[in-house]
């Protein structure tokens, strides 16, 4: 099931919009704001983002960004303003499509797939990344290690695509922490170290791809 944040700011503009998306096959997690949308992104693990534009706290433009600095997930905007400069800066930022309100259920729906499908056919198909013994579904975010399912914390699970998505490329603990807990994150370097200790011994034995390279961070060895 491919899973969707939405952020919306209208409780029942995104209500409908939760159950309509739920009903076509699609795992919706929806926030009332841009700020609970940033937080939301940092936690899970998403195939498409649907933002509105002016929310509170944080605006969709200002949640676009942050996303486009540390990930290439589609992004849709959904908008009241039409004016053609908004929607020339949300392309500038790497959104993907622009739908404006008041606008139809069943033709969101077929833009949510038609972009997930430009964006690499993903739309409503598994995406398997594979390591011998290991395969990570990047949609269903299930976990398979030596034939068993295991259960991953969201951030571990991104940890883990990042790696296998890299296999045999060393990755600084700068690069993990801009990617995975994001370019504002200010604390230590070493939470990366508790993760992947974390990680490696959810996955037991096949853990041991994840190598440590010394004085210059993790590889993973397939």
């Amino acid at each position: 099931m491919c899973r969707i944040l939405l952020a919306e700011d209208n409780d029942n503009l995104r209500e409908v919009m939760t159950d309509y998306l739920e009903d076509n096959g699609f795992q919706v997690t929806a926030v009332p704001d841009g700020a609970e949308a940033w937080d939301a992104f940092c936690e899970q693990d998403f195939r498409l983002v649907l933002l509105d534009v002016m929310m509170p706290r944080m605006n969709g433009f200002e949640v676009c960004r942050r996303i486009r600095a540390k990930e290439d997930v589609p992004i849709l905007f959904l908008t009241a303003r039409a004016q053609e400069e908004d929607q020339l800066r949300g392309y500038a930022l790497g959104a993907d499509e622009y739908i404006v309100k008041p606008f139809s259920l069943p033709v969101l729906v077929a833009k949510c797939k038609a972009i997930l499908e430009r964006a690499g056919g993903r739309a409503m198909t598994d995406a398997v990344i594979t390591a011998p013994g290991l395969s990570v579904n990047t949609l269903t975010g299930k976990v398979t290690a030596d034939g068993e399912e295991i259960e991953l914390p969201a951030l571990d699970l991104k940890l883990l695509r990042y790696f296998m998505a890299n296999q045999g490329r060393i990755l600084t603990r700068e690069q993990i922490l801009d990617r995975i807990w994001g370019m504002d994150y200010d604390g230590s370097d070493r939470v990366v170290d508790t993760h992947i200790k974390k990680l490696r011994k959810a996955l037991g034995k096949q853990g041991s791809h994840i190598e440590t390279v010394i004085k210059e961070g993790y590889r993973f060895v397939p």
